[in-house]
């Protein structure tokens, strides 16, 4: 295993040719991507969605990239979001890279004084990170052992979840 030495810091406006390149390699050939990724993250960032956007730099070269915005919950709580998606270079994945991303994400929310974050993802990547499955909080447009929660409050609403209509571009 390679350690290896990056930096995290939020997106600046040079980065956007970078993030766009990074999230097509990174989802080229995962098998649940729907090959929309980075028309999503420029749709969040034409929306005014884009509430976290943090990238991963190793030696002058972008690596990785998170994305967080807000989600919206049928009984009306604020202040959650969802974590997604993560883009690593697929030369960087399993490196770290992600997790470093993802803790500085979920950091930067707690900074924000979020109630909470969901993610759509791997129960067993994901849990390392605190998120759970929990039946209070439903996402009906996948299996339910794939939508996470985490609170920061304690408390986790019920309801169900919808993320931004930036997540239904496809071009």
């Amino acid at each position: 295993m390679h350690k290896y030495k990056y930096s995290i810091w939020r997106e600046e406006p040079s980065d956007i040719g970078a993030i766009d390149q990074v999230t097509k390699a990174a989802f080229a050939s995962a098998a649940y991507s729907s090959g929309t990724e980075s028309f999503i993250i420029k749709a969040l960032r034409a929306n005014g969605q884009l509430t976290v956007s943090l990238v991963a730099e190793e030696e002058g070269v972008l690596i990785g990239h998170i994305a967080i915005s807000p989600v919206t919950i049928s009984s009306g709580s604020e202040g959650w979001f969802g974590l997604g998606p993560v883009s690593v270079m697929p030369s960087k994945q399993g490196s770290g890279v992600g997790s470093g991303l993802t803790r500085a994400a979920i950091d930067a929310l707690r900074k924000l004084h979020a109630a909470g974050c969901v993610v759509l993802g791997e129960p067993s990547y994901y849990g390392r990170f605190g998120f759970r499955s929990d039946a209070r909080l439903q996402y009906l447009h996948a299996p339910a052992e794939y939508f996470q929660v985490q609170s920061f409050t304690g408390e986790i609403p019920e309801g169900t979840v919808e993320y931004h209509n930036s997540f239904n571009v496809t071009s």
